[in-house]
Order: C-alpha cells, then structure tokens, then sequence
C-alpha cells in the first residue's frame, strides 16, 4: 500500500475469497473418518434399500421419480464418490504431513537419548576408575597397623597385632 496516493473509493471485488485451509482440512479428516465407519454403511445401506423399494413397488407408483435402472440413484452415487476421493486424498495427505513431523521428532528424540545415553556411559566409567583408585577402609587399616607395628618396633614394644576395632553399623 502507498502512502503518496490516495485509496480508491471503490472497493475491489475478491472473487477469490477467504478459505481457513486448516478449517477445510479438518472438516475433510472428518468426513473421510465419517466414510469409513460402520454407521454410514449402516445409513447408506438403508438409503438405497428405501430408495428402490419407494420406485419398485406396485403401492408407490404414484411417487415413482426413479424407475428401474435407477439412474438418479447412480448419479447421486457418482456424485458423492466424486466429492468423497478427493476429500479421503486430502485427509490422507495431511495424515502424511502429521506423520513426517512425528517421525522428525523421534528422530530427534532418539538422537537426545542416544547423546544422553553415551554421556552416562562415560561418567560411569570415569567414576569406576575415580573409585579403583581410592582407598578402602581395609587398606587404609591395615596400613595404620602396619605404621603402628613399625612405630611399637622401634620404640621396643611387643610387635602383636592391634586388636581388631569393633565395625560401626553407620560408617
């Protein structure tokens, strides 16, 4: 739009129109889901079955408005199959989209986990080799006592091992 010229009074007609493509598609996903059920075979079945018994049978040949090869019957068939693929192609194609994105999010999903994974495995084992490396309590016991006999020795006392210490349940 600009701003240097003045707007038309006259307003543009827009043949085109506003069309919510989501809206749209989410009505076709609901009638194709709508064709596939039961209930409107069930509907349908009864429709037809009405519809020639209303034109064959000798007490309605007052209202017969589709004789024999019931070729209305045939068109509003036709009719309805024509408008019913394209809405079943383009629920499917959406369907396809929703499935394309799901798939790219387990994509992901499974990369996170598998880096997540694989940091796991490597701070558990730096943590196994962190803890190889540290001193147990026996070791640093039996070290003391060893410090200890050395310490006995030299000042001339009895080199007997030390008494054992009693465990604590907290430590």
């Amino acid at each position: 739009m600009r701003l240097d010229q003045p707007r038309s009074t006259q307003r543009q007609l827009n043949l085109r129109g506003y069309v919510d493509a989501e809206k749209f598609g989410q009505i076709s996903e609901d009638i194709a889901r709508f064709f596939g059920t039961s209930r409107y075979l069930l509907i349908q079945s009864a429709f037809v079955v009405v519809w020639i018994a209303l034109n064959i049978l000798v007490w309605s040949r007052s209202i017969r408005w589709d004789p024999y090869p019931f070729i209305l019957l045939n068109l509003a068939f036709s009719t309805q199959a024509a408008y019913a693929a394209p809405l079943i192609l383009l629920a499917q194609n959406r369907q396809a989209d929703r499935d394309k994105v799901q798939i790219e999010q387990d994509r992901q999903r499974e990369e996170l986990s598998v880096a997540t994974t694989d940091f796991l495995v490597r701070e558990v084992a730096a943590l196994r080799l962190a803890v190889g490396e540290l001193a147990t309590r026996d070791v640093v016991r039996t070290e003391v006592q060893a410090l200890l006999r050395e310490l006995g020795e030299a000042k001339g006392l009895a080199s007997g091992p030390l008494p054992a210490r009693k465990e604590d349940p907290r430590e």
